[in-house]
């Protein structure tokens, strides 16, 4: 059992569970792009199947909110991880034999939505336990460092492996992975933590301001996915080749990678009402060269600082709705929220760019159009430590 210090007494252990769980949990979602190509030439799956089964993995990641919001506050969390950790590293294995010896798509379906599941779950715990730790923005910086490290690492690496070994290497070396992190579930606490330095107290409008933190991380996650999913379609209304447009989307990705490396050198040493204003500026600015695109360096530009502001802005937006969390519900429903955002984002600016028939140059207006919605939202969180 833990004691009644904070997290943080143990926050080094803790801080590289947050890290590799959080990155292992969604490794597919995060090496999507490789992933499908590999189904499309190996399984010869069309683009609809191929979609279907992204959205049960991304659907299983979320939906794994329900089940938490009863077994947060009546089970062992370190008993969840374990059972959790065990479905993932079993699901992955048997995704693996599937892709090996035959060409199931139903059964490898429904397998990838219960692995998800239990990734999803995985995810939860690292979410919440990061709102508890000392430094909540630094761990949530982590916990996008590993995502995004594992996908960079990934997106390189996987169309060699895929040469040689084909579709099951991907769900091997994460369930490989998964099962060498097993050390780390002790890591984990038994029961929610609140950090006492980052809460607000209770208070007639706590309730109002667990909403505005909902709707804002809904509304920014609407507005980045939005225009990430139809980056390239932008970098084609620039002029670039296939090849051009490869190029500087895995530059930005590298540029998301060091936003998190700030981002966890920064932590609390500055006040974080200025650093969301900060990223939220980089994100307008981006925006708005993203919809005046005519040049390879004016599109190149606009997707760096994109990338970069999305990335440097996410662990400050976190840990300022984690310090409204007293039972760790409000960061588990933002899971979800997380989620339900990514899948909005693409349908909605894919139904308004058809439906509309207007230049791809609106959908960038329209992503800062909600993102200031997400920023309006924001200042009602401000804490009193700022």
């Amino acid at each position: 059992m833990l004691t009644d210090h904070k997290i943080s007494n143990g926050s080094g252990k803790l801080l590289v569970a947050i890290t590799l769980f959080a990155a292992l949990a969604p490794g597919v979602l995060m090496m999507a792009p490789a992933l499908a190509g590999q189904l499309a030439s190996a399984w010869r799956l069309s683009p609809v199947h191929i979609g279907m089964l992204f959205s049960a993995e991304l659907g299983g990641m979320s939906l794994a909110t329900l089940p938490a919001w009863w077994w947060m506050s009546r089970i062992n969390w370190r008993r969840v991880a374990v059972i959790a950790t065990g479905i993932f590293i079993l699901g992955n294995l048997v995704s693996a034999l599937i892709a090996a010896w035959t060409v199931n798509y139903p059964a490898l379906l429904t397998l990838r939505f219960v692995t998800s599941l239990s990734g999803g779950t995985l995810m939860i715990l690292c979410i919440t336990c990061a709102a508890s730790t000392a430094n909540p923005s630094r761990a949530y910086a982590f916990w996008m460092f590993g995502q995004l490290t594992l996908g960079a690492l990934g997106l390189l690496l996987l169309p060699l492996l895929f040469a040689h070994f084909g579709l099951m290497i991907i769900y091997l070396i994460l369930a490989i992975m998964m099962f060498c992190c097993l050390p780390l579930l002790r890591a984990f606490p038994v029961r929610f933590q609140v950090n006492v330095a980052e809460s607000v107290p209770l208070r007639p409008t706590n309730h109002g301001k667990k909403w505005c933190a909902v709707l804002a991380v809904l509304a920014f996650y609407i507005s980045i996915s939005a225009v990430w999913t139809f980056m390239g379609t932008i970098a084609a209304g620039a002029g670039l080749t296939i090849v051009q447009r490869g190029q500087v989307l895995a530059t930005a990705s590298i540029f998301g990678i060091i936003a998190t490396g700030i981002a966890s050198l920064v932590g609390q040493r500055i006040r974080a009402n200025r650093l969301i204003w900060l990223s939220y500026g980089l994100l307008a600015a981006s925006l708005l060269m993203l919809s005046q695109v005519s040049t390879m360096v004016r599109f190149s530009l606009g997707a760096v600082m994109f990338v970069f502001a999305w990335n440097f802005g996410v662990p400050f937006i976190l840990a300022r709705v984690a310090g409204l969390d007293n039972n760790g519900k409000l960061m588990n429903s933002i899971n979800l929220v997380i989620g339900g955002g990514m899948a909005i984002g693409p349908a909605l600016a894919g139904a308004f760019l058809q439906c509309s028939a207007a230049s791809i140059s609106i959908l960038p207006i329209g992503a800062l159009i909600v993102g200031v919605v997400s920023l309006a939202l924001l200042p009602s969180l401000t804490l009193s430590t700022d």
